[in-house]
């Protein structure tokens, strides 16, 4: 591992030698953050990645279901591009506006790499040679009653019309493990709406159980060049359908496999 983090910080180092970057990622604070995050990823977590070879060195719309009642899965993603590709990366994380407004919180995620997810903020990372994580069910996915875990929910079509504006690839991944994190749950929608926060959710457990985590990263989906990202919603809704389903796809083949606490990687 000393290697791979010697190999981003001279990336890193290269990128931003001359110009700050004007989303407030601090690479040194994101290495440093990485180092103490990695021994989660690995030792409890035990994440292993399927579909390496499906990553090549050029900036990607990575898009992914959201799981696991916390954003884990968002710090687990970014961790295997930077510590398992061969080209590794710090993935650019567009969140919600309510994070960024938490004192320590949004502070903290910016400096690691996590950016306000709006349409100028994404066009102009993929302008700038960045790789972006976009999680298109937003908040629905992620507050997910024990019932519905692994039921993907209806995307969004932004990340799709900022994909075609920037004639970017779409990278698929889909995160199994995760919904096992809080294996008992269930939200508190009235309570969510009276604290004005996105989900309130009541777990058996308060800590994330040690679950094995398995990324499945596809190959990468090309949308045509004749698209326009004003394009009315029914011209667009056959593409999207087409991610979701790739996602989906990548979901269930990952449930066939799905590791249990006895059948964790050494």
């Amino acid at each position: 591992m000393f290697k791979q983090f010697k190999a981003i910080e001279a990336d890193l180092s290269l990128r931003y030698s001359k110009n700050r970057d004007p989303w407030g990622l601090e690479p040194k604070r994101a290495i440093a953050d990485l180092k103490v995050i990695w021994p989660f990823y690995h030792y409890y977590f035990n994440v292993v990645v399927h579909g390496k070879e499906n990553v090549k060195d050029r900036p990607y719309m990575v898009v992914s279901n959201h799981t696991g009642q916390v954003p884990i899965d968002g710090l687990l993603i970014c961790t295997a591009f930077a510590t398992e590709i061969d080209s590794p990366r710090i993935l650019r994380p567009l969140i919600e506006r309510f994070l960024t407004s938490l004192p320590f919180l949004g502070r903290w995620s910016s400096e690691g790499g996590a950016v306000l997810g709006d349409r100028t903020n994404c066009l102009n990372l993929l302008k700038r040679g960045e790789s972006v994580l976009i999680f298109p069910e937003g908040v629905k996915g992620i507050a997910k009653n024990t019932k519905d875990h692994y039921k993907l929910q209806r995307f969004t079509r932004g990340f799709l019309r900022m994909a075609i504006a920037s004639g970017s690839e779409i990278l698929p991944i889909a995160v199994v493990g995760a919904e096992e994190f809080f294996p008992y749950v269930i939200h508190l929608k009235k309570l969510a709406h009276f604290f004005k926060i996105p989900a309130f959710p009541l777990s058996a457990n308060l800590f994330p159980l040690p679950s094995p985590v398995d990324i499945y990263i596809g190959e990468p989906y090309s949308l045509p060049s004749g698209l326009s990202p004003e394009a009315l919603d029914e011209d667009l809704d056959f593409y999207l359908n087409e991610i979701e389903q790739k996602i989906q796809q990548l979901t269930q083949n990952g449930l066939k496999n799905r590791r249990s606490l006895m059948k964790r990687k050494k």
